[in-house]
């Protein structure tokens, strides 16, 4: 896959990339933050589609996500991320590298990288189609279902349909990307209101319908689609990794480079590999999960399974008082892995258990012990599929 970085000028104008006079595209516009199932169906319409007319297919996405954009600007009275300034994005549930991997997996001939700027954001949705038309030679775009593009998001899907139906310039391909239903989250994730709504997902054969019914109606909520990068980051806060797996069609994933700690899962029987939580991607919640690690600077990307813990280690907190939230994943293996200032990548396959203080190593270490055990039922179960 051909990847293509723009940058626009101050009035919000793009040099778009010169894909030749004859070349025809099939364009699909999104931010595809974690590429989840509903991304994937877009994508994947866009490469059909292509594939069909003998079209180049194009994915046109967004860095920094306009929403790190315009939560700068409010921050700081409307100012705009400099173009070479870098900036964390926590909210994130991919890297811009990650994205593009998964996009590339979805046949995609081209990405065009957008750096969104709120000029470009103030760029009307019909100018915007006009310019898809004529500088990238679009045939045919395509959106999922509730897709809105430029100023003020006014682009929806039929006000583009209107465009497309009057100028017969290019087609709309609309694809419902909403997957099963909607589900409702809380307005405002107050501690209370977030635990019962984690409950709800966690735990979902041990809540009665009345229950269902009382939390719902007991603390304010809205409703999201179940395939919605929103909805992923909410199930994530609540630890529920393994309904963010089900909409990402993958297990959720981390990267980041292994930090040197004080060694003492080592000393205990339990060596871990430990990154700081300063991630620019979505931390699951503080627990205990089972899940892999994968070292991403080895040949061949080893994976191991391996129980991951989130959260400041408060077995220890007494010693070291005020102690960074980490997460610590011990690799099942035979051998000790030196993986120290390595690239890693953290699956988080099932939720295990919050995070506990054990009155005593002897706890911890026995604690570890079931977790271990957990873990290797539940990656042998994966592996088994």
């Amino acid at each position: 896959m051909q990847v293509t970085h723009v940058t626009p000028d101050n009035s919000g104008e793009v040099q778009w990339p010169d894909f030749g006079k004859e070349t025809r595209t099939v364009i699909a516009i999104g931010n595809f933050d974690g590429v989840h199932l509903g991304h994937q169906a877009v994508l994947q319409r866009a490469h059909d589609i292509a594939q069909r007319h003998h079209a180049l297919s194009v994915a046109i996405l967004f860095d920094p996500r306009p929403a790190v954009v315009f939560r700068y600007a409010t921050a700081h009275q409307g100012q705009e991320l400099a173009p070479d300034q870098t900036y964390d994005d926590s909210y994130a549930l991919t890297t811009l590298e990650q994205r593009l991997n998964l996009i590339e997996q979805c046949g995609i001939d081209h990405a065009i990288i957008v750096r969104y700027t709120l000029a470009f954001g103030k760029l009307t949705y019909q100018y915007f189609l006009g310019a898809l038309v004529g500088k990238l030679g679009m045939r045919t775009l395509v959106l999922g279902k509730d897709a809105c593009i430029g100023k003020d998001r006014a682009g929806t899907v039929s006000a583009i349909d209107t465009v497309a139906q009057a100028t017969r310039t290019f087609e709309l391909a609309v694809v419902d990307d909403r997957g099963p239903g909607i589900q409702r989250i809380p307005t405002h994730p107050t501690p209370e209101a977030q635990q019962a709504f984690a409950r709800l997902l966690l735990h979902p054969d041990q809540v009665t319908k009345a229950q269902r019914r009382a939390i719902t109606k007991q603390y304010p909520n809205t409703t999201v689609r179940t395939w919605s990068s929103t909805f992923i980051r909410f199930a994530l806060s609540c630890g529920a990794v393994d309904v963010a797996a089900s909409i990402l069609g993958r297990p959720y994933s981390v990267d980041g480079t292994v930090i040197h700690g004080k060694q003492r899962g080592r000393d205990l029987g339990f060596p871990t590999a430990n990154l700081s939580t300063q991630l620019s991607s979505v931390v699951p919640a503080d627990g205990v999960y089972a899940g892999w690690i994968t070292d991403l600077d080895t040949p061949q990307h080893p994976r191991y399974a391996a129980a991951i813990s989130i959260g400041t280690n408060p077995t220890f907190a007494h010693e070291d008082g005020q102690i960074s939230r980490v997460i610590e994943a011990y690799a099942l293996t035979d051998t000790w892995l030196d993986l120290y200032d390595h690239h890693i990548r953290v699956e988080f396959a099932q939720y295990l258990k919050p995070m506990l203080t054990f009155d005593s190593v002897d706890g911890l270490v026995t604690a570890m012990q079931q977790y271990e055990q957990q873990t290797r039922v539940i990656t042998d179960r994966y592996a088994a599929r």
